[in-house]
């Protein structure tokens, strides 16, 4: 059995995201078109041989050095990774500790360093990646001959998003996000990513939203969902299938944008120069406040890349490619 091995836990961002209903629990039922990006944290896992969990920041947060020569630019995160019992890295470790390793190994202990490349608070899934490549992590160190849908199984209960993370690759998601059908992968294409300074809760771009469709729904009759316009996740999924790039790019549409580009405008300006850079087309992931623009040019994406530094619009910008 191995002492130390690594992962790597890729960031996402969503090709599509619409909001279909909520659950009596408060859980928004989505159906969105996710794909993961070769912007990665590092995690490094190394046995212990007493019964606890060790969780470590390491490296330069933002600095993208280990992405295989792919542009990136700033070096500061904004926001606060928990180190404690509050961090994704940690509740996952525990939980595998206690359901599979202790049972055979009672003193049997981890320490997770983690080098966090993916923004932060950023619509990018950073945390539930992470908390996927513990599940995969603690999986190999200790042996335990999980398969990835019973790491999906336990994933689902502490992040919607961790079972796609563990997934990986182009995939419809469902439901809360547990529901995932895997797609062909994309053509091939260029991204820009690029995170404006400033930082936007989950919970705060899906309760605006809530707020949204209530107002609509009392200044009209009817269903206020039918007001908001929403993606064509059927046309964007065809076109992946039929390796159409033009077509999955022509049906980017982010409900939860309608929230957080009205509150941050920087979103919309970091949109129109990627789009004037050459961008096929140009869209906020998630619950923002991230922008990303899809090329099919390397130079073009170049060019884009160099503007939003040097005129300072985001703290975080790279040019990255499909994973």
């Amino acid at each position: 059995m191995e002492k130390s091995i690594s992962k790597k836990a890729y960031a996402k961002v969503n090709l599509s995201l619409d909001i279909v209903g909520r659950r009596e629990d408060g859980y928004h039922l989505v159906r969105m078109v996710m794909q993961s990006l070769g912007i990665a944290d590092d995690l490094v896992f190394e046995r212990l041989d007493t019964p606890k969990i060790e969780v470590l920041l390491n490296g330069n947060v933002g600095d993208g050095s280990e992405m295989n020569s792919e542009a990136t630019s700033g070096d500061k995160n904004l926001g606060r990774v928990p180190l404690d019992e509050d961090n994704l890295i940690y509740k996952v470790a525990r939980l595998m500790l206690e359901q599979h390793v202790w049972k055979r190994q009672p003193d049997a202990g981890v320490r997770i360093t983690l080098t966090k490349n993916i923004p932060i608070a950023a619509g990018m899934a950073g945390g539930s990646s992470d908390a996927a490549a513990t599940f995969r992590g603690m999986n190999e160190l200790f042996e335990l001959g999980l398969l990835d849908q019973d790491l999906m199984e336990m994933g689902v209960a502490l992040g919607a998003d961790i079972p796609y993370c563990i997934m990986g690759g182009t995939a419809l998601s469902e439901g809360i996000g547990e529901e995932l059908t895997r797609l062909p992968d994309l053509p091939d294409c260029y991204f820009l990513v690029a995170k404006p300074p400033i930082s936007v809760s989950t919970g705060e771009a899906y309760g605006g939203y809530d707020r949204l469709i209530s107002e609509l729904e009392e200044m009209e009759e009817g269903s206020a969902r039918r007001k908001v316009k929403s993606p064509d996740v059927d046309g964007q999924v065809d076109a992946i299938y039929s390796g159409n790039l033009q077509g999955v790019a022509d049906r980017f549409l982010n409900v939860l944008e309608y929230v957080t580009a009205e509150n941050h405008p920087e979103i919309k300006e970091l949109e129109r120069i990627i789009l004037e850079g050459g961008a096929i087309n140009s869209m906020m992931s998630g619950s923002g406040p991230t922008v990303f623009g899809i090329y099919d040019s390397l130079e073009a994406a170049e060019a884009s890349y160099r503007k939003i530094v040097d005129e300072k619009k985001a703290n975080q910008v790279f040019i990255t490619k499909a994973v």
